[in-house]
């Protein structure tokens, strides 16, 4: 039992970002945990994915319930709302991947969403079990650091792909991996498999009754696990992604907002423009002039 709330984190020791902000965050092990004596107390993330790669070195990792002792080179996956924390053995070297699934699963969705939902469907430790694959991981993620680290790197796909590779190649030691059919992690699995049909339906306006029939789950059971595993309903899950893709078109489209709003699925324009301004407190006009990019 914990005496006080367990912390909930975007970066570890960093409040949450602003909802529906996109994310995708690499950075050395070292670099948070050496002015912490290389402990990170147990937290978690609502929303957010994680992998922590341990190159050299060692780690005693919480993960839930379990206590793990982890050596390199291994990769120490975290879906949402799994609490975790480290204790690593001093001058530990390694790569603390986080990301919000979209960068994964926006445009190229078929192509990644099976790795996805493979790699995240429950929290674990996956060790490298060849010199080969270990020394594959560990370039991909030496090439997603200094690409994150670069000048042009908010602008540039790159560090999409090398996430992307990243989960892929992970998903492919994930399926040889023994499984653990806790049910805590069960929810998370059916949680990820919520969030790939939302990215392939939010356009066509599901209903909630028809995600959970998809499911194979009651609508209640979908929002408590939805909750639990991000803080948020159901709805308003899918209600973050179209906005996120309303801001989106709205910023690089120059289509008017009545022709977007039909784009987007609605049908009355004006609907569409209460929707958005009670999502982000601005008319998607307002909006539209605060944030145009210019080609």
């Amino acid at each position: 039992m914990h005496a006080l709330p367990i912390p909930t984190f975007a970066l570890y020791g960093e409040s949450a970002k602003t909802p529906g902000e996109e994310l995708l965050h690499v950075e050395e092990v070292q670099s948070r945990s050496r002015v912490r004596r290389w402990e990170i107390d147990t937290h978690r993330h609502q929303g957010l994915y994680q992998i922590v790669w341990v190159g050299k070195g060692q780690a005693q990792v919480t993960l839930d319930e379990h206590l793990l002792c982890v050596g390199a080179p291994s990769a120490v996956v975290v879906p949402p709302g799994v609490v975790h924390g480290f204790r690593f053995e001093p001058e530990t070297e390694g790569f603390v991947l986080t990301l919000s699934p979209r960068f994964l699963l926006e445009g190229e969705f078929q192509v990644i969403g099976e790795a996805f939902r493979e790699l995240f469907s429950a929290a674990g430790v996956l060790a490298a079990e060849s010199p080969e694959l270990a020394e594959r991981l560990q370039r991909l993620f030496r090439a997603l650091a200094a690409e994150f680290a670069a000048p042009d790197a908010p602008g540039s796909p790159v560090s999409q792909w090398l996430a992307r590779a990243l989960v892929s190649r992970l998903a492919q030691v994930r399926a040889q991996a023994p499984r653990d059919d806790g049910h805590a992690w069960r929810n998370q699995a059916l949680f990820a498999r919520f969030m790939l049909l939302v990215e392939s339906h939010f356009l066509e306006h599901w209903t909630l009754e028809r995600y959970a029939s998809r499911l194979g789950v009651s609508l209640i059971r979908l929002n408590r696990i939805v909750s639990a595993e991000s803080g948020k309903t159901a709805l308003e899950v899918i209600h973050d992604r179209l906005t996120r893709e309303a801001c989106r078109r709205l910023a690089y489209i120059a289509a008017p907002a009545a022709t977007l709003a039909v784009d987007l699925g609605f049908s009355d324009p004006a609907y569409f423009n209460r929707f958005f301004k009670r999502r982000t407190g601005m008319t998607p006009r307002n909006w539209r002039l605060a944030h145009r990019q210019e080609p």
